[in-house]
This record gives structure tokens, C-alpha cells and sequence, in this order.
């Protein structure tokens, strides 16, 4: 037995059940967005967190972290029990493939096709629609859900530490997103801060390949906030 699970969230940092191989990669036709709550991590009923579910445009991709579980039938249902409890909010799971070749091979091979690293990989995703899913908030402007997202907290810690840690995920393996980085210099505006905000006992974790990102974070971006927890969301 074994499956294979896309993280994208803050499963690319802190996956939190046992697993047999990590590979870093993409997923196609699927980009980030913040449009979904969170009542029980990092927010709670009365405010709710803004964490990332995925939403299907066609050409876009994905970058994230895929996790293998093999060794039989219990130690894929144990974690599959627990990814079911840790992403309740997401009422779907979707099957896609998963590529692990640069994506600028892509680029310079016009006209090839090539196939996907691995196929059938389950990804939890949500339904785009706030009357079928409780837990969809739908898209806002820009500084009101950096401002949603500087003030909600809950029983793992703030929602701000999981768009920085998100951020700081990203930027150790190599694949950036613009989106991720724009919302969170807009959250850091908001709490008047300039730093990257990340807790250094959450940080420790973050790993990712040994090549270099393919731009530095500037210095102005290393001031940090206060110590906080931060666990799964």
C-alpha cells in the first residue's frame, strides 16, 4: 500500500505525521489563494484565520511538497486520520499529478510533452462557493485580508505567523510566489513592521534543497516579531 499527498500550505513546512519519502515540485493548473477560513488553528468562529486553498486556472502551477506513505494498511490510515482532522475545512479531495523536473525544462523543450513524475497524488481542496462550503470566504481586497489576517489567532497561534512562515517555505525551496509575498508585505504594513515575522523555534524546521533561491531576501526584511507558537493549520 502507499499514497502520496500535495502540501502547499503549511503541510510544505510542517507536515506532522509520518512519512517515507518528500519530493519538491508542482502541480499544473492550480494556484494559491487565501479564501478559506480557519475556525480551530489559527482563528476561531468568532474570527476566522485566512489560510490558502487552491483554485483552478488553467497554465498556472503550483510549487509545494509532495509526502509518500508506504508500510501497509495502518500507517496509511493513521495518516491519513490525521490529515483528515488537521485539514477539516477543506471539503475535497482531489487527484492530480505531480512533477518534479525544473519548470523552465518546460520552457526550452517547446513543443515536447512530458509526463508527470507521479500520478494519482491526493490534494485537499475546497468548493469555491460560500452557500455549499461554510468554511469558503471567497476573494477580498488586498489590505482587508492583511487585516483579517494581523489580528486572527487561535489555539496553534497567529494567522500572520502562518502567511510569514508560508513565505519563508517557499523562499528555502527555491519557488517563490508572488502572491504569497505581496500579501505578506501587505500584513507586515499592517502591523507596522518590516521584518518577516517568523518564530525561531518554527523556522528550525524549514528545510529544503541545497541549491540557492533564485533571489536573496533582502535585509531589511530580518526584524522579528515577538516569540509565538506556531503549529499545524
Amino acid at each position: 500500500m502507499v499514497f502520496w499527498v500535495f502540501g502547499y500550505g503549511s503541510l510544505v513546512w510542517n507536515p506532522g505525521f509520518e512519512y517515507d519519502e518528500k519530493m519538491i515540485g508542482y502541480i499544473k493548473n492550480y494556484r494559491r489563494v487565501f479564501d478559506l477560513a480557519c475556525i480551530d488553528h489559527r482563528g476561531t468562529p468568532e474570527h476566522p484565520a485566512r489560510t490558502c486553498t487552491l483554485e483552478y486556472k488553467e497554465g498556472a502551477i503550483c510549487w509545494g511538497a509532495v509526502y509518500c506513505v508506504r508500510g501497509g494498511e495502518e500507517k496509511e490510515r493513521l495518516a491519513m486520520a490525521y490529515l483528515e482532522r488537521r485539514e477539516c475545512e477543506y471539503d475535497q479531495k482531489t487527484t492530480v499529478d505531480f512533477y518534479k523536473f525544473p519548470f523552465y525544462y518546460l520552457l526550452i523543450q517547446e513543443g515536447e510533452t512530458t509526463d508527470p513524475t507521479i500520478t494519482g497524488v491526493m490534494v485537499f481542496t475546497s468548493t469555491p462557493d460560500k452557500e455549499s462550503n461554510k468554511y469558503y470566504l471567497g476573494p477580498a481586497p488586498l489590505e482587508d485580508m492583511a487585516r483579517q489576517i494581523a489580528t486572527a489567532f487561535g489555539p496553534c497561534g497567529n494567522n500572520r505567523d502562518y502567511v510569514f512562515l508560508l513565505e519563508k517555505a517557499m523562499f528555502d525551496i527555491g519557488h517563490e510566489d508572488d502572491m504569497v509575498i505581496e500579501l505578506a508585505n501587505e500584513v507586515r504594513k499592517e502591523l507596522g513592521i518590516t521584518g518577516l515575522g517568523i518564530p525561531k523555534e518554527s523556522s528550525s524546521r524549514l528545510t529544503g534543497p541545497s541549491h540557492k533561491p533564485k533571489s536573496p531576501i533582502s535585509p531589511r526584511k530580518l526584524l522579528h516579531l515577538p516569540e509565538a507558537i506556531a503549529m499545524d493549520s
